[in-house]
């Protein structure tokens, strides 16, 4: 099998530390985010703690593996949240999965260690009058003395197509496309190769562009739709929140999950939602479940 650059001075022989380095290198390669290569980089590092010092990666075994986890979960004396578990699983399955597709490794040891999933807890939603509620609100600042059509452009868009907070950020003028003969349309897309599975084309509602109209007019954005900082906005979701007299806390995740549910209870094919969501086959597994489980509480 043969070995990427990355790869090509790290052997079998090879104790875990260079191997751990040459890890990030490939993650930083792939795209991966700072928050993520950071995390990987800890896990595996604390693995590596557990072994000697000279321990070779053709050394390790699924048993070592497992006695490992069961030390880290109740014999080192640090609390490990079952959360934590399993991402720190997900890690190392990922570390020895990448050492044996590029050859280190003929035999993934990390295999047949058994993946604990854990169910987050279910997210808070927006019924439908809290929905009426907080588009009444953002729809009041359009009518004041100094009309400001921002809140009800941001609001309703995410309300209308589920994006998340890092895509709502990064969508571009030029990413709208409100002539397409189906209708108007927003394209969803990624910089790194790694995320362009996620990128997609979703309809937006015909009365968002009026709105979104009287915006450009008043804030005459010039590249990004929305060129503010994640915080910026955040706030601006929280005074919508407050302003409608909401309890809950306005978010983008809220927006987002309230969208899902709603096409959800719509009958919509899952397969949709799943694809407008931009999720993957395995994301999807839990997003399912806990849509049908709001489902039932709705």
């Amino acid at each position: 099998m043969a070995t990427t650059p990355v790869t090509a001075h790290i052997t079998a022989n090879t104790s875990i530390l260079p191997a751990i380095s040459a890890y990030e290198i490939f993650l930083n390669d792939q795209g991966r985010s700072p928050y993520t290569v950071k995390a990987f980089l800890s896990d595996l590092r604390l693995m590596a703690s557990y072994f000697p010092p000279d321990r070779t990666l053709g050394a390790i075994t699924t048993a070592d593996l497992n006695a490992f986890f069961e030390w880290m979960q109740s014999e080192r004396g640090v609390p490990c949240s079952p959360k934590t578990l399993a991402r720190r699983i997900t890690t190392v399955k990922s570390f020895f999965r990448w050492l044996n597709k590029n050859g280190v490794l003929l035999l993934d040891p990390a295999e047949k260690v058994v993946q604990r999933s854990v169910m987050s807890p279910l997210p808070t939603v927006l019924t439908e009058d809290e929905v009426q509620a907080v588009m009444l609100a953002a729809d009041r600042y359009r009518r004041k003395p100094k009309p400001d059509a921002r809140p009800y452009a941001l609001l309703y868009l995410l309300l209308s197509t589920g994006v998340k907070k890092s895509e709502c950020l990064g969508i571009h003028l030029n990413h709208l496309d409100l002539t397409a003969p189906e209708g108007p349309r927003v394209f969803i897309k990624y910089a790194s190769p790694v995320n362009r599975y996620k990128e997609r084309k979703l309809p937006l509602p015909d009365d968002w562009i009026p709105v979104y109209e009287e915006y450009v007019a008043q804030y005459k954005p010039v590249d990004r739709l929305f060129p503010w900082s994640p915080r910026r906005l955040e706030y601006l979701l929280e005074d919508i929140g407050n302003d409608a007299g909401l309890e809950k806390h306005l978010s983008f995740d809220m927006c987002r999950w309230t969208y899902a549910l709603g096409e959800y209870l719509r009958g919509v094919e899952p397969d949709t939602i799943r694809q407008n969501l931009g999720v993957s086959k395995i994301q999807w597994r839990e997003l399912n479940l806990k849509l049908k489980q709001l489902a039932g509480n709705a």
